[in-house]
């Protein structure tokens, strides 16, 4: 999560982004063959629940692990499966999913061909090669604090604050390989930025409002990519 102390436009530092995690040369010998994900005529008839695996760290994170958790045990039924992918420290994602019995993996992940529907990705920190998006269908959703195509990349909430922003709000794109927040806008939902808010305040609604939007998108997952939209120039 974005916390940048009580000042909301001074003093602030810009957090350092996010790597590969691993090399080329590693990755081939961690997946196989390449597979394609679906497009709205290809992909198998499936709806809800969704077998699904999450990829989250922080805080910001935490919010949409905590409302999936919850939509397994809802009347809804909209999740079957939820396995959980975080970094090796202890953050709290990883904490989150000890204390509910979540199947944890380390990173990459070792997914079997079938295993998911779709992963979700929020505030995790690496860029997810293309033969791990290739294993989930409907490929993999992250939960972005901006309306992109603005604020694309890292610290959105920090721009927000920064350049005074009086609208913001919150995206659901399914990701691509090689490039933060550039995939196809599958949902979006705009939050007007409250006066004098802190980075920390807003990030923590950001973080609600995203979580709220990710359950949106999964209730009609199949129609809602029919009808992306790519990105323009931010």
């Amino acid at each position: 999560m974005w916390l940048f102390g009580r000042t909301a436009r001074a003093g602030l530092k810009t957090p350092s982004r996010v790597k590969l995690c691993r090399t080329r040369a590693e990755w081939k010998g961690v997946y196989g063959r390449k597979q394609g994900l679906c497009t709205s005529s290809s992909c198998p008839p499936r709806t809800a629940p969704w077998r699904l695996m999450f990829f989250g760290t922080d805080q910001f994170a935490l919010e949409s692990l905590k409302l999936l958790s919850s939509s397994r045990k809802s009347s809804e039924a909209l999740v079957e499966t939820l396995e959980v992918v975080t970094l090796s420290r202890d953050v709290p994602v990883k904490r989150f999913a000890q204390q509910n019995h979540l199947p944890l993996h380390s990173w990459p992940p070792v997914i079997a061909e079938g295993q998911f529907d779709v992963g979700v990705i929020v505030s995790f920190g690496c860029l997810v090669h293309q033969r791990i998006i290739n294993k989930f269908p409907y490929g993999i959703l992250n939960v972005h604090p901006s309306l992109l195509p603005r604020w694309r990349g890292p610290a959105p909430v920090f721009h927000t604050i920064l350049h005074g922003d009086t609208v913001t709000g919150v995206t659901i794109i399914q990701i691509r390989p090689h490039k933060f927040d550039v995939g196809p806008i599958l949902n979006q939902e705009l939050y007007q930025v409250p006066e004098d808010s802190t980075a920390e305040e807003l990030g923590a609604a950001l973080a609600v409002k995203g979580a709220h939007l990710l359950i949106d998108t999964l209730r009609k997952l199949p129609e809602r990519i029919e009808v992306k939209r790519e990105q323009g120039h931010a």
